[in-house]
C-alpha cells in the first residue's frame, strides 16, 4: 500500500502562539484518517497547509510521493476538500451549483454525471430546488458532491458533520465508508465525535497543543486484549508507590479523573487486584475502558 501524505516535522507560529509544534505523520492509499484533537489542537491549521491555503513556518509536505509546494497545482488536482463549512451559491440549485464547482475545477461534467453524483449523496430528488431552502444536512452533502465533481484521489473533510443532527451524521458516516470501500478513495477527516471515528477510521492520529500524542491503526490502539484499566481507591499515595516499586511500574500510564490509569493484559487484571489487597490496599473497583472517547481521553488529559 503506498503512501498518500508524507508530512515532516510540521510547524506554524503565529506570532508567540505555535499552533502546530513539529508535527509528523503518514495517510496510506485507501484508507479512512481520523485526526483528532480538542478545540485548538491544530487540526484546522494543519488541513490548511495541507491544503497550501497557508504556509508552514518549518517542515515538509509530501502528496502523491510529490513536493507539496513545488508541484502544487499538480497535487490540488487530485484533492477534494471541504474546510469547515462548505461555501455554496445558496440562490443556485444543486445542479447550478456542480456545474459552477466542476468549471472552476477545470473539468468538463455532463449532466448525466451530475446527475450521478447528487444522487449518490441523496439529493437527486432535490436537484433542482435552490440551495437556500436545504437543511445543513442537505448543504453538507451537496459540499460532498462538489468535492468530488473532479473525481480527487484524495478527499480532505474539516469537521464534515458540524451542525448535523443524528440522521446527517449517519448519512456523512455512511458515504465516508462507501466512498473509502467501495470507490477506494483515501480520505482525512477531522472530527470531534469520537464514537463516529471509531466506526470510520483505519488509522488515526491524535494532537494536543499542536503536537503528535499517538499516531497507528485503531483496531490496534484500540486492542480489548490489552486494555486500559482505571483503578479507583482511596489509598492513592500507598498505590502509586506499591506499583512505582512493582512489577506493574511500566503499566502505569497517569491519571484521569482521580483515578489512577494502567494499560493491563485482560488475564492480568485479577492478579493486579489481588497483589493491591494483599498489600493493604483498598480498592474500590477496576474498569477497563475500550472506546475510542476514554482512549482520547487518556493520551490528552493529564
Amino acid at each position: 500500500m503506498s503512501v498518500v501524505i508524507n508530512a515532516r516535522n510540521l510547524t506554524k507560529d503565529f506570532k508567540d502562539v505555535k499552533a502546530v509544534n513539529d508535527l509528523s505523520f503518514t495517510v496510506e492509499e485507501g484508507e479512512v484518517y481520523g485526526f483528532l484533537g480538542q478545540n485548538g489542537a491544530g487540526k484546522s491549521t494543519t488541513i490548511r497547509m495541507l491544503l497550501t491555503l497557508i504556509s508552514p513556518t518549518a517542515g515538509q509536505v509530501e502528496i502523491f510521493g510529490l513536493n507539496l509546494y513545488e508541484h502544487r497545482k499538480e497535487i490540488l488536482s487530485q484533492i477534494g476538500a471541504i474546510v469547515e463549512k462548505p461555501d455554496l451559491y445558496k440562490y443556485l440549485t444543486a445542479k447550478e451549483n456542480i456545474r459552477i464547482f466542476s468549471k472552476l475545477s477545470g473539468v468538463k461534467v455532463s449532466e448525466k454525471k451530475m446527475t450521478e453524483q447528487l444522487a449518490m449523496v441523496g439529493l437527486a430528488d432535490r436537484m433542482n430546488s435552490k440551495v437556500k431552502t436545504y437543511s445543513q444536512g442537505m448543504k453538507q452533502r451537496l459540499g460532498l458532491a462538489c468535492a468530488l465533481v473532479h473525481d480527487p484521489q484524495l478527499l480532505i473533510l474539516d469537521e464534515p458533520t458540524n451542525g448535523l443532527d443524528p440522521q446527517g451524521i449517519a448519512d456523512m458516516r455512511n458515504m465516508i465508508i462507501h466512498l473509502s470501500k467501495d470507490l477506494g478513495k483515501t480520505l482525512v477527516v477531522s472530527s470531534h465525535l469520537l464514537g463516529e471515528m471509531e466506526v470510520v477510521a483505519d488509522s488515526m492520529l491524535i494532537i494536543n497543543k499542536g503536537k503528535k500524542i499517538i499516531e497507528g491503526n485503531v483496531t490496534e490502539l484500540l486492542n480489548p486484549q490489552l486494555p486500559v484499566v482505571e483503578l479507583s481507591t482511596p489509598d492513592k499515595e500507598s498505590a502509586l508507590n506499591f506499583i512505582k516499586n512493582s512489577e506493574w511500574n511500566s503499566a502505569l500510564k497517569g491519571y484521569h479523573n482521580g483515578a489512577i490509569r494502567m494499560e493491563v493484559e485482560k488475564k492480568k487484571i485479577p492478579e493486579l487486584t489481588k497483589q493491591l489487597v494483599e498489600n493493604g490496599i483498598a480498592v474500590e473497583g477496576i474498569r477497563t475502558v475500550h472506546s475510542l472517547e476514554d482512549y482520547f481521553l487518556s493520551q490528552t488529559r493529564e
